[in-house]
């Protein structure tokens, strides 16, 4: 006999515990409490429940890297909506919102496609499907699907609890069972894409290059500050002022433990959008040089600036 969820047992003591098991996914979570999110919030239909958090699925035949795993992050929106013609529209305008998602944090629109599921693999409980895929090194893979659920999920929870979870509209005077709306993504599968699909090698000056072109907003640091010159304490000194400073606003990082060119590749490989080196010419100008990751172009910025300068890039990175 299979069983795809993970049983196990809540209390101390195991003859008196409760057997339990962990959520398959995060859907129940939206479903088991819309009704209490409608009325705490005083929410109309069409409304969402959006959420990110851990699943855990039973597999069979764990593997594949992180398309088949045991313990995964799934992020999910579930859309309430009116039945029939409303969530039909309601799907439709979701589908282009989730492609463009990805896009906006960088990943290349032709490396990604939606694919609608046949009538002999529709679930049981779907109405349409179309997945959003990604074209890997290894052949095309789903990230997320959309979903027209219908009423199965709520009618389902009505049914084996007893409690009506019908929408009372005041405007129609009339009572009904919500449709759902779904977008289920693996938040793991997204980070990989990122990954993968801002990773490049080019040859500068004879020399390889390996470059992690992430979204500014996904980069785990915005700013690296580097001195050109580790044994100038004016310049180290300088370099950790503005590290400092700029730390308040998002995530910078120093580095001196090599030469200025393989302190830029380090950075490049990591995905940092911009290095500020702090040279000679710093002490007299106050100046810094800004190197772009992606361009490798250099400008030369006042140090006193160096925060707006930089917000001022994020903004406009920002999806």
């Amino acid at each position: 006999r299979f069983n795809l969820m993970f049983k196990t047992f809540m209390g101390p003591v195991e003859e008196d515990a409760s057997v339990i098991y962990l959520r398959p996914e995060t859907a129940q979570g939206a479903y088991v409490q819309h009704k209490n999110v409608r009325d705490s919030s005083r929410k109309k239909i069409p409304f969402g429940i959006a959420q990110i958090g851990k699943s855990f699925r039973n597999e069979i035949s764990p593997g594949n890297f992180v398309f088949r795993m045991r313990e995964f992050e799934q992020m999910e929106l579930q859309m309430f909506v009116r039945p029939d013609e409303a969530a039909t529209a309601a799907f439709e305008e979701w589908l282009p919102r989730r492609l463009e998602w990805y896009k906006s944090y960088g990943v290349s629109p032709e490396r990604l496609r939606m694919r609608e599921h046949a009538p002999d693999e529709l679930a049981h409980y779907a109405k349409r499907a179309i997945d959003v895929e990604y074209r890997f090194p290894f052949g095309w893979k789903e990230l997320e699907g959309i979903h027209n659920r219908g009423d199965f999920d709520l009618s389902r929870h009505a049914a084996e609890s007893g409690e009506s979870l019908d929408y009372f509209d005041p405007a129609t005077e009339t009572s009904f069972t919500p449709w759902v709306v779904e977008a289920a993504a693996g938040a793991d599968r997204a980070a990989f894409t990122f990954l993968i699909d801002a990773y490049r090698e080019e040859v500068v000056r004879d020399e390889k290059r390996v470059v992690l072109s992430l979204h500014p907003e996904l980069a785990p640091y915005k700013v690296a500050v580097l001195p050109l010159l580790k044994k100038r304490d004016d310049l180290v000194e300088m370099a950790h002022r503005i590290r400092d400073g700029l730390s308040r606003e998002f995530t910078a990082v120093y580095d001196d433990t090599a030469a200025i060119g393989k302190l830029y590749r380090r950075q490049d490989e990591i995905g940092t959008p911009w290095c500020i080196c702090v040279d000679v010419d710093s002490m007299d100008d106050n100046a810094v040089t800004v190197r772009d990751r992606d361009t490798m172009e250099q400008e030369r910025v006042s140090a006193d600036r160096l925060e707006e300068f930089f917000l001022a890039k994020l903004r406009a990175s920002r999806p």
